[in-house]
């Protein structure tokens, strides 16, 4: 689905009661006085900014495939809205580490803001739209590369770590409600307002977003690397960056992670990339269905974030990780096999809400264990991979699905994700990382 890269309308209460609920479930700070007040404030920014965001890309993504009906276009956006991020999360990393992470993640938002207004003026002015729309998610995928390392560099700076669980699973649910809206939304506008009119919502939320962000959240004073007797303060980005990779491979179980993961997204790419065509060839292309799918995934992922924000997980992240792998992967193999749409639907629920169980205790993982002056440029080389590995998924299996039955394909490569279970819980270097600090 697109949330995993990723009421009608986002009503201010959902501001107040993400306040509320941080305020009354956490008692005490041990990091800043007003880190709650913070953490509330810059969830809630990023979340204006992606509901106008996500609104946009169903958008793009059903215009394409209800325009084409084919495998090899849905290859094609997939790849221009995750490759350029390969090329451009090194240097955000670096950027990450080195500069300010507030500044950075604004001008990130507000590059892809304007990109959205750019696009609408072109489509407006009779621009061919398919080409139109995949240099917008060409460019999207850029501000994501520079965008994502710095988000998940700046939460441990504000929010005390024995508190980074519960509010990693917060904010899964929060964005999650965002996924749960925007389908919704999206197929409604798209009935009667032009595509260039949801561009311009993307600039709106956009600009509220980093205005919150900019001028209401204040940040705590973070140590900056300081260099070794006889370096150059003037060190390159590339010396950074090798800098980066090496205390990747001296924690091994970073590389360990990070190679699953890997593995983890390509075989996913069917199940997150080529649903909407299935449901399109099996049971027909009716808007309404792609939105419902969008719509019971994100529901069900909502669910997933709250169930792990309060239960936490195993005392061992990486047996939650193990259980996530297992589930989502058998469910992936009875998407292939649903042969009613009501049923489709119910398994598409529960999928969302296994993910939670992988995402947020390998973020915290690497949140609680990775030293803050690389933490932009280990998340950096996560974005690199999450950018490469679903493209290369959907090289091989988009021009795939149209000779071979998308059916058959998830029950394949749900079988081989239920399979990477069995090293991640074995890994010994994996268990002794996963557990939980006392």
């Amino acid at each position: 689905m697109l949330s995993v890269y990723y009421s009608s309308r986002f009503h201010p209460k959902i501001v107040v009661s993400l306040y509320h609920q941080i305020n009354e479930d956490i008692q005490t700070n041990s990091m800043d006085i007003n880190w709650k007040k913070n953490t509330a404030l810059f969830v809630t920014g990023q979340a204006l900014s992606l509901f106008g965001t996500m609104v946009v890309q169903y958008a793009i993504m059903w215009h394409i495939t209800l325009m084409t009906q084919s495998g090899t276009m849905m290859t094609l956006f997939t790849i221009a809205g995750l490759l350029p991020m390969f090329f451009i999360s090194p240097f955000g990393g670096v950027w990450a580490d080195r500069y300010n992470r507030k500044y950075i993640i604004n001008i990130a938002d507000g590059s892809i803001a304007f990109a959205s207004l750019i696009v609408a003026v072109l489509i407006m002015s009779g621009i061919d739209l398919v080409g139109i729309l995949l240099a917008c998610s060409i460019i999207r995928s850029f501000g994501q590369g520079v965008q994502t390392p710095a988000v998940g560099a700046f939460i441990p700076q504000i929010v005390p770590q024995e508190h980074l669980t519960r509010i990693n699973g917060l904010q899964s649910s929060i964005q999650s409600f965002i996924f749960l809206t925007s389908p919704m939304i999206s197929a409604a506008l798209m009935s009667f307002v032009s595509l260039e009119i949801l561009f311009f919502l993307d600039v709106v939320t956009a600009a509220i977003g980093i205005s919150i962000v900019s001028f209401f959240v204040k940040v705590p004073q973070r140590e900056k690397p300081v260099p070794k007797t006889g370096e150059q303060k003037d060190i390159t980005y590339w010396n950074d960056l090798r800098e980066g990779i090496r205390y990747i491979k001296q924690h091994g179980y970073i590389s360990r992670l990070m190679l699953l993961t890997a593995i983890f997204l390509f075989f996913f790419a069917p199940a997150s990339f080529l649903t909407p065509l299935q449901v399109i060839r099996n049971f027909g292309n009716d808007v309404w269905r792609l939105s419902a799918i969008e719509v019971v995934f994100s529901a069900g992922m909502m669910l997933g974030g709250i169930l792990i924000g309060y239960w936490g997980g195993f005392k061992n992240r990486v047996s939650t990780m193990s259980l996530s792998c297992v589930l989502c992967g058998a469910l992936t193999v009875w998407l292939g096999i649903a042969p009613y749409f009501w049923l489709y639907l119910a398994i598409m629920a529960t999928l969302g809400l296994t993910l939670p169980l992988w995402n947020t205790p390998f973020m915290v993982l690497l949140q609680t264990t990775v030293e803050t002056a690389f933490m932009g440029r280990v998340l950096s080389v996560f974005s690199m991979i999450s950018a490469t590995m679903m493209p290369l998924g959907m090289i091989v299996f988009g021009p795939v699905a149209d000779t071979v039955s998308i059916n058959i394909l998830l029950v394949g490569t749900g079988a081989i994700i239920m399979l990477l279970a069995i090293p991640l819980i074995r890994n010994k270097t994996l268990r002794e990382a996963g557990k939980m600090q006392p």
